[in-house]
């Protein structure tokens, strides 16, 4: 894969413009507070694993309306507590899959809250469904146009709200220290990372890489790769809902959570990215309105450094975090 979008020199005077509805703030109010009566009623219930080192929990907690969230929870052991966490957001159409998946902040001594996908799964198994408690109107296939009509019933309203919810799951545990907690993911679970770092005010850390869910308009121009092709295939038939249909998807744009972002934060870029173009990813870091860094990555496609990524990711939660 070669650039296909914007160079480094071009990313480094890029100065793209959000679209931002102007009651964005009170939609999100609006949303969390409709939540908050709620119970998290979380439940861990300790599960046997060959792990010598790590105590692991599967979790069950009460998202969006009451649904039942599914998780895992991974203690470290012989850290002493209470201990930072990081909270992991995962990519797109991929669930929690096994715990043997999400080792690398445990062993750098994290404990680690793993929040699955409702209604995804093709790519590494999940295990929450989505009830779509609201009418979602007509859709294309995947997730980006999933109740695209309107902001109230679209599917992103539902896993954001899960992801926030997921945040004061894990500050509820006795092991952990609630003002030591990170957010992170790459891909999807980037841009989950990036909107919780803007509905979260007192979070330690937020890391993104390569995130997906930014600058939705110019993703759909800029590449012809799933998932952001969802939306131009859905306005190809759909040209009179173009400007509806970006409307909708600004209340989930990762661009406009970034500038409400108070947290130390990280965004990778990596340049030869087809799935999330570096326009898209870069556009997020412009307006991360915190302390901020940022890690471009020359050859990376949406791998990003390959193996080299999970070093940069530990690098700055053990400094933002402490070990």
């Amino acid at each position: 894969m070669a650039i296909i979008d914007l160079t480094e020199d071009q990313l480094a005077g890029y100065a793209p413009v959000r679209e931002e509805p102007p009651d964005f703030d009170a939609f999100w109010q609006e949303t969390l507070e409709a939540v908050r009566p709620v119970p998290l009623d979380p439940v861990l219930a300790p599960v046997q694993t060959a792990l010598a080192f790590v105590d692991v929990f599967d979790v069950t907690f009460s998202g969006w309306a009451g649904d039942r969230i599914k998780g895992w929870f991974l203690v470290p052991k012989h850290v002493a507590a209470p201990m930072p966490c990081v909270v992991e957001y995962i990519g797109y159409n991929c669930g929690r899959a096994t715990p043997y998946q999400w080792l690398n902040a445990p062993a750098a001594g994290f404990a680690t809250l793993v929040v699955d996908n409702r209604g995804q799964g093709s790519y590494l198994p999940g295990d929450t469904p989505d009830v779509m408690p609201e009418p979602t109107g007509p859709s294309g296939n995947g997730y980006l146009t999933r109740g695209v009509a309107g902001p109230h019933g679209h599917y992103y309203r539902r896993l954001m709200t899960d992801a926030v919810r997921a945040v004061e799951v894990a500050r509820a545990q006795s092991v952990v220290d609630p003002t030591r907690i990170a957010v992170c993911g790459g891909s999807q679970g980037g841009g989950l990372a990036l909107a919780v770092g803007g509905l979260v005010g007192d979070l330690a850390a937020v890391a993104a890489q390569a995130p997906f869910l930014c600058y939705y308009r110019r993703a759909s121009q800029a590449t012809d790769s799933d998932p952001y092709f969802e939306i131009t295939r859905y306005l190809r038939t759909n040209p009179d809902r173009v400007e509806q249909t970006f409307r909708t998807l600004s209340y989930f744009d990762a661009v406009n959570h970034a500038a409400r972002i108070t947290a130390p934060t990280l965004v990778t870029v990596p340049l030869m990215d087809d799935m999330c173009p570096p326009s898209t990813t870069m556009a997020a870091y412009v307006h991360c309105a915190s302390d901020k860094e940022l890690r471009v990555w020359p050859y990376g496609d949406h791998a990003g450094g390959e193996t080299h990524s999970v070093g940069v990711l530990l690098d700055f939660l053990t400094k933002r975090l402490g070990a």
